[in-house]
């Protein structure tokens, strides 16, 4: 069984402390020691920010002014909660435009680079975890074009912010505040059990990190040390990232040998649309009950024995593309909550296996 760490990054940490261990105050953190930081306000002069520093710090175990002192050098990120609200009413979703961010000559040329670099650890991933490497693959090519794109937010300010001035806007603006606290304790959490600066780690403006893009819930539960070395760097192990989202993606119910979804088409004389697409992206039609709705599916999608969704894409003001979502489908939206990220993840993946086949077959 593989040795699971819960966080130490060649960026950040040489060794771990044990859990138990009295922690270490940074003497002069990294908030401190550089003036240049992003952000403007620090959230020692907030009142809310403080006590939850308390809570925290009793809740967990830790010390109490390491607590106060992180969160307090915390900084306000401006332009970090406008980044978090959805599009504007009316705004229509576009499929095609949406796929074509992530699937491009570069992106999949990287892709291809990736794999062959890294096949041998891509191979052992899919045989131990039962994820395609394919899938691994879209997805570190979505989040950070193979970690070309990891993020330059510092992740101390990125959390506090989404944890302290979420977006009132947002319509689960109270869920999603949670959300990113936990998070933030997390954050700390880790940070504090390794004995590392928690300003000094930076990532996207929501606090995820490494080639995978995770948050510091999933790398506490799913990050894995792949490549045998007694530490996890999800930044500059690409073997780590690689077998730490197949334990991701089996962590949220992955099954061995399921597609991820199937062709659809529609008999008008039955086609009962609303009832077919009320439950979102969540698989809840057998095949027959899809079909009993009007959703014709392809031969392999009618002897498909568990439940599945349909899934809408829609295409600007043309007609929306549909496909029949199975438990894997859903599985790849646990990463990301979207039908849109899903079907690009899977389609990246598919992309760059057939370019990477064109490649060896030369």
């Amino acid at each position: 069984m593989l040795k699971t760490v819960l966080l130490a990054t060649s960026l950040i940490a040489t060794s771990a402390t044990p859990a138990s261990a009295k922690p270490q105050k940074p003497s002069q953190p990294a908030a401190t020691r550089n003036s240049t930081v992003q952000g403007s306000t620090p959230y020692a002069q907030r009142e809310d920010a403080m006590q939850f520093a308390d809570d925290l710090a009793a809740r967990r175990g830790l010390d109490r002014e390491w607590v106060r002192q992180a969160v307090g050098q915390a900084r306000f990120l401006g332009g970090v909660p406008k980044l978090m609200l959805p599009p504007a009413s009316g705004t229509a979703k576009n499929w095609r435009v949406y796929r074509s961010r992530f699937i491009d000559p570069i992106r999949i040329r990287a892709g291809v680079r990736f794999w062959q670099e890294h096949r041998e650890a891509l191979a052992r991933a899919e045989q131990e975890y039962g994820v395609p490497a394919e899938i691994i693959v879209g997805i570190i090519g979505v989040e950070t074009i193979y970690g070309q794109q990891m993020g330059s937010f510092r992740v101390m300010d990125a959390l506090a912010t989404l944890a302290f001035d979420f977006p009132a806007a947002h319509p689960r603006a109270k869920e999603r505040t949670e959300f990113f606290r936990r998070e933030l304790e997390q954050w700390l959490s880790l940070a504090n059990r390794t004995n590392i600066d928690p300003f000094e780690v930076k990532g996207s403006y929501a606090g995820a990190m490494g080639l995978g893009q995770f948050m510091p819930s999933s790398w506490a539960r799913f990050a894995v040390d792949f490549d045998g070395d007694s530490r996890i760097d999800l930044f500059k192990s690409p073997t780590d990232a690689i077998g730490s989202v197949a334990n991701y993606f089996k962590g949220h119910g992955w099954t061995t040998g399921m597609p991820t979804h199937f062709a659809v088409q529609f008999d008008p004389a039955t086609l009962k649309l609303d009832e077919l697409l009320a439950p979102d992206i969540l698989p809840t039609f057998s095949a027959a009950s899809m079909q009993a709705k009007g959703g014709v599916l392809e031969a392999a999608g009618a002897q498909h024995t568990g439940p599945m969704a349909l899934v809408e894409l829609q295409n600007g003001g043309d007609t929306p593309t549909y496909v029949v979502g199975t438990e894997n489908f859903y599985a790849i939206t646990r990463y990301n909550w979207s039908s849109y990220y899903a079907m690009a993840v899977i389609e990246l993946g598919r992309e760059v296996a057939a370019a990477r086949a064109t490649t060896t077959a030369k």
